[in-house]
């Protein structure tokens, strides 16, 4: 029995050394991010930001592999299925939940696929209509789309948080607004700025320069106080609607598996990227507050976020498509 003992420690042993090994040589090659969402789009311009930073605290190139569609499932299939490596690893947002309540038969699970490794960044998500609605407010809006039902159309990217947002903004003010679904936000916003789309949800990131050109017009901000460039916009809850009170948040995940050693270290060369006063500029010009979190931090805070999306999603009677 002893010598029995002594070869099972012997062998946790052996197998142990590889595992510390690669953390303390990590990363030895290029690391791939997944972004799920189409190039220029706000999770997008971010991740770019991000790694940018993020790989010269590591010391190794990060190359950006866009993945956009459906709902941001087919992404996030690509990052669940690659090498628990740490070679591999994803950028999440709002919408990597969401999809789950959406696709309710999705070959992955947004918690027990993944490991956290760092939270990134929260944002405000605007309502913006085109200059040509005559509405300075949004019961001024819900007033003329009522009083014009499927006249207007709700630009969104497919399986986002835009679009659960609109469709729940439709039922909470009871309007009558056509939805027209894109492969990405960015998309949808082009659309808007041609005279096709009138209605749209975003984040601060993407629309300030747009509201500030006066080429769209905000009229509400779904934080739960106004956005600091957005001091003359209301909140949802000044709006009347409280229940419209969601951000937008987004992080880095690595496939489930990923050594602990390589997720922690990971998340320390994130966090210390994120205090870069360079990054942290960035970051605020694209209308993100970047958010210092431990790994175990993120995973409760996504383990939140997958209990409270599927009522909500339910109550939009969003549908996947």
């Amino acid at each position: 029995m002893p010598s029995l003992r002594l070869a099972a420690l012997i062998m946790s042993a052996t197998l142990a050394v590889p595992s510390a090994a690669s953390s303390q040589t990590y990363p030895s090659k290029p690391i791939k991010m997944v972004v799920p969402y189409t190039p220029g789009s706000p999770v997008d311009v971010l991740a770019r930001v991000v790694t940018q930073h993020l790989g010269a605290r590591l010391g190794e190139t990060i190359v950006i592999d866009n993945r956009p569609g459906a709902g941001t499932t087919i992404g996030t299939k690509v990052a669940a299925n690659a090498d628990p490596d740490g070679y591999t690893i994803m950028i999440g947002a709002t919408s990597f939940v969401i999809s789950a309540s959406l696709y309710p038969n999705l070959d992955y699970d947004p918690v027990k696929s993944f490991a956290p490794v760092a939270m990134l960044a929260n944002s405000p998500q605007v309502l913006v209509i085109a200059p040509s609605v005559p509405a300075k407010t949004v019961a001024e809006f819900v007033a003329y789309a009522k009083a014009n039902p499927g006249k207007l159309n709700f630009g969104f990217g497919l399986g986002t948080l835009p679009q659960i947002l609109g469709e729940s903004f439709k039922v909470e003010a009871g309007v009558d607004i056509a939805s027209i679904p894109y492969k990405g936000g960015a998309q949808a916003i082009t659309d808007m700025l041609g005279g096709r789309i009138q209605m749209n949800f975003g984040t601060q990131s993407t629309l300030l320069p747009l509201i500030q050109q006066g080429k769209i017009r905000a009229l509400a901000v779904t934080t739960d106080t106004r956005a600091k460039d957005l001091p003359d916009v209301p909140t949802m809850a000044e709006s009347g609607l409280p229940q419209l009170g969601l951000t937008f948040s987004a992080g880095i995940l690595a496939p489930a598996g990923t050594p602990p050693a390589i997720v922690e270290k990971l998340n320390t060369a994130t966090n210390e990227a994120m205090k870069s006063p360079e990054l942290q500029a960035s970051m605020a010009k694209l209308g993100f507050e970047p958010t210092l979190w431990t790994a175990a931090q993120y995973g409760a805070f996504l383990a939140e976020e997958a209990r409270r999306w599927p009522p909500i999603v339910k109550a939009s009677g969003v549908q996947p498509e």
